[in-house]
């Protein structure tokens, strides 16, 4: 890890969800996939960006209830450079605590990720940062949809069909210039994506191809989606 560098990257691990939907009794990021919480995923994902991208820091925003027990997560070592923060209300509110907490970090370029997408293989943090490298100012990562989409009122009444080719499913990490995400978090906005607050500023923000192994884990079901993957990984790791 880099401390020192004026082109260094930092990242926002977003961490601070109830775990509701999974019907869990305790945030998201504690529940446990393959005997490790998703929060540790995340990190070690994190962790494996690659050299020349000279990660500076890591903030984890958790919920403010377990603040301490994300903390125990770490390290000795990973305590030099992650900084852990409460959460807030809202997600913005919890993307700014995190933002807050790089007051004291050069870094200049600035990616934001769910915990929930633990799985993100580190080739798709590195993707984002080349296309920030290149001159982007946003980035995110997308899949191509293959279901038909439709718009609809709130009588339920379609009023639409977009071409499925101009459409994306967004993922995470999104990754900002400091400059555009600090000025898109200012005002206080409340949005469940990062690059939406960017793209209210004027911006362009750019889609670089995702990763299928990205899902975010949401329902009961993606906990048992995750936990395949990672048996058929392992099982390929052993041979």
């Amino acid at each position: 890890m880099s401390s020192g560098s004026s082109d260094g990257v930092a990242v926002v691990l977003v961490a601070a969800g109830s775990g509701t939907r999974l019907g869990a009794d305790l945030p998201k990021a504690f529940v446990r996939l393959a005997g490790r919480p998703l929060l540790r995923w995340a990190l070690d994902q994190a962790f494996g960006v690659s050299a020349d991208n000279e990660l500076q820091r890591v903030v984890v925003v958790a919920p403010a209830t377990h603040v301490r027990q994300a903390q125990a997560l770490l390290t000795d070592k990973e305590r030099e450079f992650v900084r852990v923060v409460a959460g807030g209300a809202e997600r913005s509110d919890s993307v700014a605590a995190g933002l807050a907490a790089l007051a004291d970090c050069d870094a200049v370029h600035v990616l934001i990720h769910d915990t929930a997408r633990c799985l993100a293989p580190a080739e798709l943090f590195d993707r984002v940062l080349a296309a920030l490298r290149g001159g982007d100012e946003a980035v995110v990562p997308g899949l191509a949809v293959t279901d038909t989409i439709k718009l609809v009122d709130k009588a339920a009444l379609v009023t639409g069909t977009p071409p499925r080719a101009s459409l994306r499913a967004i993922q995470t990490p999104q990754g900002f210039t400091r400059g555009a995400i600090t000025r898109a978090h200012a005002h206080g906005a409340q949005a469940t994506d990062d690059a939406a607050l960017v793209e209210a500023l004027g911006l362009p923000v750019r889609v670089v191809p995702g990763a299928a192994s990205a899902f975010k884990i949401t329902e009961p079901d993606d906990l048992d989606r995750a936990e395949r993957l990672v048996r058929t990984d392992a099982r390929k790791g052993a041979r």
